[in-house]
């Protein structure tokens, strides 16, 4: 019979003969403690369980081990294949499904006091943190310090039982059969008044022998908790072994032992080890903590939280690291925690908040109730469903479904990550892609990506140790933006892939995606494409592009010029022919296309897009995705188009001669057709189709216009400057500006200059530059502009075409009905003071 009007003091292990032993030693579970019953058994197989959550769901599974050293099972619960570590104090209860048997009892010695075979049956009351109480039968018990070990019937008419083990962890007493303090009141040998008087003695007793001294403080503000880290401050440096060895609590030898282990495996804080060995409870161990480092001890149900602090953690990773915030001061972030000396949770979370991080103790318990419940009042995003601490058991997913695998693989926390860690038998943690904090660093990354007008983010990994790279295109320049430990490598590339729905198991080939970010963040409505590249060493890097505006720009917005806006308005309104859009990867092909869509799309229209992805969207549009993966290509979708009625086709690219053919068939034919190409100017894609194969005499007849664009970076508006334009600068740009024409089709020097005062409007030009501002982060440029360069074909044109003429024939041709090149209308933007001429340089080669 046990005394349980108090709470529970459970004996100490002895330390592991052997603590450094690579396996765990095979489980033992207990069987009743009478003669009739087997010895206990040895688990050497899976065992049919049931557990019993937190939140009262029962769960049935397989225990595959317990491991008492770490206090978890590893459990698996249908219908996940892989075990999943269970801490003790994420159940109640865990009951094996398989009965203990026992031969029936004699009839002659059933009612014998006196006969060795007695299976009595007791009234069991286990009372839970959180004041929750269960009753139930059991025929006898055993306590040891993993917990309680009983054994209910299979029926009540059967001796027949099932061990159920309830964990320490979640309990604050229990009782088996009548109690001591009742048997004595009934038996009149005390009074009930004396029975409680000598129950609540013996309970101060007991918490003084644990030296839990420092619980009466009940720190519960602000105030209070500011003032007893200062005088924490003033307090002498005590490392923990020394802290325990003054309470007598731990022998030298036993420190000396833990030293050594910890030596090898440094991801164990050394009370954590000690407790983990039985050589200190973790009740002794606050104590610890507590009289001789410290840290002050906070009553976390009653402590008057601020909200501020709350915010600056989510609740999945305080709820995961058992961290409590409790006030934001000075830039720094005081947080409760059981075990204030766990460096490795301290430094997660200054990562995430970006805040020094101040640990102050709490109770043993306290925090598996007042994070959700605080986090429900303070949280900035509510908490769906409130399972007192324990991650749900049932795990009933499709193991296709990414969003619902996400949400199970970040149930399993830090063990998980452990295990995985010591299978590749890495010293190093490494990081899970369900990780938290890896989850809330990807979706900060876009986020501040977004919010900075960036067009691509870079992920770069390397082989060994070195950091993981990520880099930010801004204006079409690469800027480095953060830099990651290599443990953050494999678990980065993963979530991103599983983020796009990508196979994260296949790393030998190029995988592309797209990500809805919406999905991730509701108040972020972000589109991203996604490129995944194999390198060596077996690594894969990323680029995921943010697809600008999903509605189109007006043509009028694109920087056109006044000469050609005109005539690329003239090309695009004509009932048939093909328009041409031309330059590298990320030039704005698709964007200038769109909006010469959006001027001509009329209800008197029907216009039909093959795109690879879409990016942009506009009503009144019948809009394709290609796939090359089931053979639907842009050549079949134009074949498809041809069969659907339509007035114009958008084809996102010609990649080879079927497409081009096709395209040209179909502007013979009454359509108009506008696409994209890679080459570097208007001419040159001219002659580039007819070395593919194009007949010169129906391509010529089909081709209205090709504009070929560059993008370059626009000089900063809030801090650019003016000065008037040195000579030597403007000789440069005439020169610059002239050489391109023929010499027979060359203007002359003061007729260029003339034109130039005129058009931009100044008695004087000037030079513009920009020193840079906070608005550009000193880079002196913000956003992009366009380089336009406009061939449209003339009859003079289309004659030199059918006759194969040259790039460089067609070019000055051109040049003579008006048409500027990339250079020269850069080099108009420089007069108006749009960029620069460094930039217009770099991105044109006439």
């Amino acid at each position: 019979m046990t005394d349980p009007s108090v709470p529970l003091q459970w004996p100490q292990a002895q330390p592991s003969a052997s603590p450094a032993a690579d396996a765990v030693p095979p489980f033992e579970w207990p069987t009743p403690p009478f003669a009739a019953y087997p010895r206990p058994r040895t688990q050497r197989e899976p065992q049919a369980c049931e557990i019993l959550g937190l939140n009262g769901s029962r769960t049935v599974g397989k225990v595959i081990l317990m491991v008492p050293g770490e206090r978890l099972a590893q459990v698996v619960v249908p219908p996940a294949r892989n075990a999943m570590p269970l801490k003790f104090s994420q159940f109640k209860a865990l009951k094996l499904l398989h009965a203990i048997e026992v031969p029936p009892r004699d009839p002659a010695t059933a009612n014998d006091p006196l006969s060795l075979d007695q299976r009595p049956r007791s009234d069991f009351k286990l009372v839970y943190q959180g004041g929750e109480e269960q009753k139930g039968v059991t025929i006898g018990h055993h306590e040891t310090d993993l917990g309680l070990f009983l054994f209910p019937p299979v029926s009540e008419t059967s001796d027949w039982v099932r061990c159920m083990f309830v964990p320490r962890e979640v309990l604050i007493s229990f009782e088996v059969g009548e109690r001591i303090g009742d048997l004595l009141v009934r038996q009149q040998v005390a009074t009930q008044e004396q029975v409680d008087a000598a129950a609540g003695e013996q309970r101060d007793l007991r918490d003084r022998r644990v030296g839990d001294i420092l619980v009466a403080q009940h720190i519960v503000s602000a105030e209070q908790l500011m003032l007893a880290i200062e005088q924490q401050a003033k307090m002498p440096m005590v490392r923990i072994g020394e802290a325990l060895l003054a309470l007598d609590l731990v022998t030298q030898a036993q420190l000396d032992e833990a030293l050594a282990q910890q030596k090898q495996d440094r991801s164990v804080p050394l009370g954590e080890l000690l407790v983990r060995k039985g050589i200190v409870t973790r009740a002794q161990l606050q104590s610890a903590l507590a009289r001789k480092m410290g840290y002050p001890l906070v009553d976390a149900d009653n402590f008057a939280i601020e909200p501020d602090a709350v915010r600056k953690l989510p609740f999945s990773v305080a709820k995961r690291l058992e961290v409590l915030p409790l006030v934001l001061r000075d830039g720094r972030l005081i947080v409760a925690m059981e075990d204030p000396t766990r460096r490795d949770c301290i430094d997660e979370v200054e990562f995430i908040t970006q805040l020094k991080v101040v640990p102050a103790l709490a109770r043993l318990g306290s925090l598996q109730f007042a994070i959700p419940t605080s986090y429900e009042r303070f949280g900035s995003q509510p908490i769906a469903n409130r399972d007192g601490g324990l991650p749900p058991l049932t795990m009933d997913f499709e193991l296709d479904s990414s969003d619902k695998l996400i949400e199970t693989l970040e149930r399993e926390g830090q063990e998980q990550v452990a295990r995985e860690a010591a299978r590749e038998e890495e010293k190093e943690r490494q990081i899970e892609q369900s990780d938290n904090s890896l989850v809330r660093l990807i979706n900060t990354m876009i986020i501040d990506a977004h919010n900075q007008n960036v067009s691509d983010i870079h992920i770069e990994t390397y082989p060994g140790k070195e950091k993981v790279k990520i880099r930010f295109r801004k204006d079409g320049v690469l800027q480095p933006h953060l830099e990651l430990p290599h443990t953050y490598r494999s678990a980065m590339i993963a979530r991103i892939k599983i983020m796009c729905d990508l196979d994260i198991s296949e790393r030998r080939k190029p995988q592309d995606g797209k990500i809805n970010f919406a999905k991730f963040s509701e108040r972020h409505k972000i589109e991203l494409r996604v490129a995944t590249i194999p390198t060596n060493n077996g690594l894969e890097d990323v680029v995921m592009r943010i697809l600008a505006s999903a509605k189109p720009i007006p043509m009028e917005k694109l920087g056109f010029s006044e000469h050609n806006l005109k005539e690329l308005k003239a090309a695009s309104e004509r009932p048939y022919g093909m328009v041409l859009c031309v330059g590298p990867t990320g030039s704005g092909k698709t964007t200038t296309l769109h909006s010469v869509l959006a001027n001509i799309n009329t209800p008197e229209r029907k216009i039909w897009t093959a795109e690879d992805p879409v990016e942009i969207t506009q009503a009144g549009l019948r809009q394709v995705q290609v796939n090359p993966k089931i053979d639907w290509t842009f050549a079949k979708a134009l074949r498809a188009f041809l069969r659907a009625d339509p007035d114009v086709i958008m084809v996102g690219e010609i990649r080879d001669e079927e497409t081009a053919e096709i395209a040209v068939e179909a502007s013979l034919t009454g359509h108009l057709v506008l696409s994209t190409l890679h080459t570097n100017s208007a001419p040159e894609t001219v002659t580039r189709l007819l070395d593919m194969g194009m007949d010169p005499f129906n391509f010529a007849d089909s081709l209205l216009a090709v504009l070929a664009q560059r993008l370059v970076r626009r000089i900063c508006p809030a801090c650019r400057k003016s000065e008037p334009m040195p000579e030597a600068t403007l000789n440069e740009l005439l020169d610059d500006y002239l050489h391109v024409f023929s010499a027979e089709n060359r203007p002359p020097r003061e007729q260029v200059l003339a034109e130039w005062k005129g058009q931009f409007g100044q008695p004087n030009l000037l030079h513009y530059h920009s020193p840079g501002c906070d608005k550009c982060d000193h880079t002196g440029f913000k956003g992009r502009a366009g380089l336009h360069e406009l061939l449209t074909v003339s009859r003079p044109i289309r004659r030199l075409i059918q006759t194969g003429g040259r790039a460089e024939e067609l070019m000055h041709l051109a040049m003579s009905e008006g048409m500027r090149t990339l250079r020269q209308d850069g080099i108009a933007k420089v007069l108006q003071g749009v960029t620069t001429l460094g930039e217009v340089r770099s991105t044109s080669n006439q």
